[in-house]
Parts: C-alpha cells; structure tokens; sequence
C-alpha cells in the first residue's frame, strides 16, 4: 500500500532498511509515524504539505516495511537514538542536510532525539500527543500507569508480550487504537486500518514494537537522563488532543517547555489518534506553524 501519488523507496544504512515515500517540491519535511501504526498514517495529512514542500514519510525501525532486527540484550538497537539516526541518515541520503520533522507518538520521542543529537539539521520539531519519555516515567501516576498500561506490559522480557500479542494481533492493536482517547475503529480510515493491519500480523514487526517500548524503559532512559542539562533550541510545536490520555494527566506544553527553549502549544479536536480524526485540521495547524517558523528563521 502506498499513499497516493507518493513514490515508494527503500533506503539501507548498514544492515538496516528503511521504507518511505515522498512526494511535493520545497523544504523538506519528514513525517514520523506512532504505536501501532506506520507511515501510513499521513495518507489524508501529508498531501496537503507537498503543495509548499517536499514530504518524507517513513515507517521507523522495527515498524511497517522498515527492518525488524532482533533486540540486542541492552536493548540498543531499538533505542530512539538508533531510530533516530535511521531517519536522520535516510534524509542526508535523500539530499537533505536540514528538515523539518514532524512526529507523532513513537514518531515524536524519535524526533526529539534527532533534535538533541542532530542539532544542526532539525529546523523545526513538531511533537503530537506525548509529554517526554523522561516524564512518563518519572512523573506519573497510578492513574497514567492505568491508562498507559501496555507501556509496562510492552517493555517485559521476549518472549512473553510477543506471544500473548501474536494470539489475536487484530484484538490486542484495534484495542490500542480505541483506548487513548474518543475514538471508534469507523475514526480510521479504512484503506489505512488494513496497512495497519497488514503490519501488525507480521511476528517480526510485534517484536520489533516490543523492542521499542523495552528500550525506552532501559537505555533511553540513560540516554534522556544524560541530557537532561540540554534543550531543543529550533521552533517547536506542541500538538495535543483536548480528549486524550495525556491531557488528562498532564499541562503538555508545560513539560515541553522543560525540555525546549522555544515552543508553541495548540490543543486539538479529538484524542491521542486526532490526526486520524481531523486530518484537515492537523494538516492547517501544521502549515500554519511550518510557514510561520520558516519565515522567522530566515529572519535570523
């Protein structure tokens, strides 16, 4: 499956392939997907960009068509600097030195740390429905553990979520869809709830998101915990739906504001999946903040 009038590629970076596509003319934009999902999730999204610039989205390392590779036991393979790197390479490759990134969940802490550590390249961050990893686990609750539950079922030893997942992949990823925030399968699209599904059905790929919640609770720990002195200097918005978990639990913007120097929070219709919901609104919010940023950093 393909979003349309994208042109499908397969990057390779060492023994990692990358899946993307792209499409439009202008600065360059990088889409990152979330849990369960893949870069799919841009379909009613992204061809509202390619009209100002050139769209990049890409499935993250153990997600949709990228590379699946087995955890490391340190969990380093599956870190958010690992992912990160991927994407940042796949840019580069691409001809892009900078960019603007655009993530969502999963796709979001990865674009955070690419801001971190590839400073010079990340002209603009957007960030969609988290608070970072750091805080997630540090200042929560017993209310966000109940809520964000499979962040502590995902991160137990191989091969124990794997094969309770891998019994009925469709029950256990159509619930996660459903249990963040004011939504109803009929919210998804369904040519993109069959890419979903299609990815979800595939063993190595339930390792592979297993992987990355192990990783989070292990050495992106350190790697965040490291950082902790350092902030994201470039513009950042901070998208966030008024129904979800996470505004529920938490001031988003505020704990954003720890960990960026400049940032602009907008609440948006809907619950954590409100890209699916609002696609057009997302799509506006988000030109409005790429064009806005891009003229004051040309300014500079």
């Amino acid at each position: 499956m393909a979003i349309p009038g994208f042109t499908k590629g397969q990057f390779t970076t060492g023994d990692i392939s990358v899946a993307y596509e792209t499409a439009g003319h202008g600065p360059p934009v990088l889409l990152l997907h979330g849990y369960p999902q893949n870069r799919m999730m841009w379909m009613k999204v992204a061809p509202f960009l390619t009209k100002d610039y050139t769209v990049v989205c890409a499935d993250l390392r153990g997600y949709g068509g990228s590379s699946k590779p087995v955890c490391l036991a340190n969990n380093s393979n599956y870190s958010f600097r690992s992912l990160a790197d991927d994407q940042w390479q796949l840019m580069n490759h691409l001809g892009f030195t900078k960019f603007h990134v655009i993530g969502h969940d999963r796709g979001a802490r990865t674009a955070h740390r690419m801001a971190l550590d590839h400073p010079d390249a990340v002209l603009t961050l957007t960030v969609m429905d988290i608070v970072p990893t750091y805080a997630m686990f540090h200042e929560s609750d017993y209310l966000v553990a109940k809520a964000y539950w499979h962040w502590y079922f995902l991160q137990q030893p191989a091969p124990f979520p794997e094969r309770l997942i891998g019994k009925d992949p469709d029950y256990f990823y159509e619930n996660c869809l459903l249990g963040w925030g004011s939504t109803s399968l009929a919210d998804f699209d369904p040519v993109m709830l069959a890419a979903y599904r299609h990815a979800w059905h595939d063993p190595e790929m339930i390792h592979g998101s297993c992987s990355d919640y192990r990783a989070a609770a292990s050495i992106d720990l350190e790697h965040d915990h490291a950082d902790l002195h350092k902030k994201v200097k470039c513009e950042t918005l901070v998208l966030y739906g008024r129904e979800g978990v996470m505004a529920r639990h938490y001031n988003i913007p505020a704990q954003w504001e720890k960990r960026c120097e400049r940032v602009q929070g907008r609440e948006m219709q809907g619950g954590h999946f409100f890209v699916d919901q609002y696609p057009d609104e997302t799509a506006q919010s988000l030109l409005q903040f790429l064009k806005t940023a891009s003229s004051c950093t040309e300014s500079l």
